[in-house]
């Protein structure tokens, strides 16, 4: 719910972060000059509603994902550490964990996401909704192909969850001294995790969009991407759309942590 609650709020962010992470394939009357003209240059060309494409597989995506990432990360903790202080490198070892495996048991909800999200601007692809896009994506290419970029997308789950989560409960524990538990506390450790979720994961986020989006053969895999990424568009190319991935995931982290930590309270069950 809290997951879900988020990707309704930034998918539009989502949107433009993905065309601006795969401008560089496109030509140049199709890029996307930041952000904010990049969001005006959509509804201006394909409408408004253009700023919510794919948030159903992303919905899809954050029911099962993020509740796999999220609802395993204390129970894999625990595991590690039964009780006392946890380590961070412990907290950091069950987020990689639960975010490993709940990318690569989803990963087709991510594919179908980013297709749905690119294909207006790219049109190497046209799906009408969800499940036709399933549909034609097993059908011409197997199930292989619903898997394509399954690799850079564990590895950006297992980076994402390791950093946010791990630095959110951190942080947490960090602040609880100085302040009691609540939103607020619960708000300054969910920013903290955003911006360190947001540097970390931004490269590799953006090698998953370029996999999943390409053609069949486009790249030999995420070293191949990326050493193409470097150089056709040097080392800053690997960060392009780092503005609105981190608009992206601050607002995301700060909704699924409160949210979160809100009905774990109204569940009678302790906070992270």
């Amino acid at each position: 719910m809290s997951n879900c609650t988020a990707v309704l709020c930034t998918n539009p962010i989502d949107v433009v972060k993905v065309r601006m992470q795969l401008q560089y394939e496109l030509p140049e009357a199709t890029r996307y000059p930041g952000l904010l003209r990049g969001a005006i240059k959509i509804v201006q060309n394909e409408g408004l509603l253009t700023l919510w494409s794919g948030v159903e597989p992303a919905l899809w995506r954050e029911a099962s994902y993020s509740t796999i990432r999220i609802g395993a990360y204390e129970p894999i903790k625990e595991l590690l550490h039964a009780e006392g202080y946890v380590p961070l490198w412990k907290k950091i070892t069950a987020g990689a964990i639960s975010g490993g495996v709940g990318a690569c048991l989803t990963s087709p909800t991510d594919l179908i996401k980013i297709r749905l999200q690119a294909q207006r601007g790219q049109k190497n692809y046209s799906y009408s909704s969800t499940i036709p896009a399933f549909r034609h994506i097993f059908r011409e290419e197997g199930l292989r192909g619903l898997y394509r970029g399954v690799g850079p997308t564990t590895q950006r789950a297992i980076i994402l969850t390791a950093s946010q989560v791990a630095s959110y409960d951190e942080t947490k524990q960090f602040l609880l001294p100085y302040t009691k538990e609540g939103i607020h506390t619960h708000f300054l450790a969910a920013m903290s995790a955003g911006f360190i979720a947001a540097v970390t994961t931004s490269p590799i986020d953006l090698i998953k969009s370029r996999i999943m989006n390409a053609p069949t053969g486009r790249y030999r895999g995420v070293i191949d991407c990326g050493r193409q990424v470097i150089k056709a568009e040097g080392l800053r190319g690997l960060y392009t759309g780092f503005v609105p991935v981190w608009l992206r995931v601050g607002p995301h982290s700060m909704i699924t942590f409160v949210v979160f930590e809100q009905l774990r309270r109204l569940a009678g069950m302790k906070p992270i």
